[in-house]
This record gives C-alpha cells, sequence and structure tokens, in this order.
C-alpha cells in the first residue's frame, strides 16, 4: 500500500493533476487488493467483517473498475483509492507494531479515530463509481445473460449493481459504528492505563 501512496504522490507531481491518476496504480492496486484475500481469518478481526470488506474492494476494482474502463477516469475512483490507500497503511502499520509488542499511541490512534473520515471517504467513492458504471453497463449488457438460453436462467448486471448500491444502506452503518463501539473500548482502556501509571 506505500507502493501505491508513493504512486499516487510521483504520478500528481509528475502531472501537475489528480485527474485520472488511476493508471498510475491500477496494477499494484489491482495485485495488493486481490492479494488480501489471502488474510481472511488470519487477522485479528472478525472473520465475518474482515471477508465482507475484502470482497466488497475486490469486487470494485475487478468487476466496477476493470471492467467498466469508461470508469477509469472518474474522480470518485481516486477519493476510494487514497481512502484505502491511508487505511491500509495505518492498518498494517498497527498489525506490525503489535506483533513486535511496540504498539506506539499514535498508531493506535490512527487506527482508531481517522477511519472516522476515511469510511464515508471510501464509501462515497466506492458508490459514486458504482453509479458512473450503470449507463455502460446497461449500454453494453456487461456480464448480464438473457432469456432464453439452455439453462433457463437470466442475470442482469445492471440491476445487481443497484442492488449492491443498496445493501451499503443497511451494511455500512453496521460497520461504522461496530468501529467506533471499538474505539471507545480501546482508546478509553488505553487513556485508564495511563492514569494508572
Amino acid at each position: 500500500w506505500l507502493v501505491i501512496a508513493v504512486g499516487l504522490v510521483r504520478a500528481y507531481l509528475a502531472k501537475g493533476s489528480y485527474h485520472s491518476l488511476y493508471y498510475s496504480i491500477e496494477k499494484p492496486l489491482k495485485f495488493f487488493q486481490t492479494g488480501a484475500l489471502l488474510e481472511v481469518g488470519i487477522v485479528p478481526s472478525s472473520v465475518v467483517l474482515t471477508a465482507f470488506q475484502v470482497m466488497s474492494r475486490v469486487f470494485l476494482t475487478w468487476a466496477v473498475t476493470h471492467s467498466v474502463k469508461e470508469v477509469q477516469t472518474e474522480d470518485s475512483v481516486l477519493l476510494f483509492v487514497v481512502a484505502w490507500t491511508i487505511t491500509e497503511i495505518i492498518r498494517y502499520s498497527f498489525y506490525t507494531f503489535s506483533l513486535l509488542n511496540h504498539l506506539p499511541y499514535l498508531i493506535k490512534w490512527a487506527r482508531y479515530t481517522l477511519f472516522i473520515v476515511l469510511y464515508p471517504m471510501g464509501v462515497s467513492g466506492e458508490l459514486l463509481t458504482i453509479y458512473a458504471a450503470l449507463p455502460f453497463v446497461r449500454q453494453s449488457g456487461l456480464y448480464s445473460i438473457s432469456l432464453p438460453n439452455k439453462y433457463n436462467f437470466s442475470f442482469d448486471y445492471y440491476t445487481f449493481l443497484i442492488l449492491v448500491m443498496i445493501s451499503y444502506i443497511p451494511i455500512f452503518p453496521q460497520l461504522y459504528f461496530h468501529m467506533l463501539h471499538q474505539r471507545r473500548k480501546v482508546l478509553s482502556h488505553t487513556e485508564e492505563h495511563k492514569k494508572s501509571e
């Protein structure tokens, strides 16, 4: 994720614009985000929450941004890429320092505080990107299967994407409030520990 952050900064400095920076980090983004599937069940977080988060990001990376080329120039892509990148740099730093039994308070604070801005920023970018993809998906019939066919089965990817967007309504608040609860628990425990010393 640091590779992606450096790639974004270098591309921005070279171009002098934040538009279409996706192309400068497309390959590492696909590699690292797909590689995150390996951490489901390994990281010390809820397996269900981790699986949902990783799968939704892999879906957005491949089934939306990669598949619908027209959205790759959208600013909303940069919005979720920046949010993911900062989040992951902090999260992996947190895990690394925790494994070394030397977790700086600043890293712990960042892990349980910056999501307050980064989660809504990432979700906004994801939803706006899916929304931008809808007209192109409808026009091209991407991934859709229409009747009649030998399997007697139909699938409308356009409708599926709308359902994915709607699914954010119940799921995002649960994830967000879960993190707020974790923040209160972890940071208040740290404050109590500091006072007792």
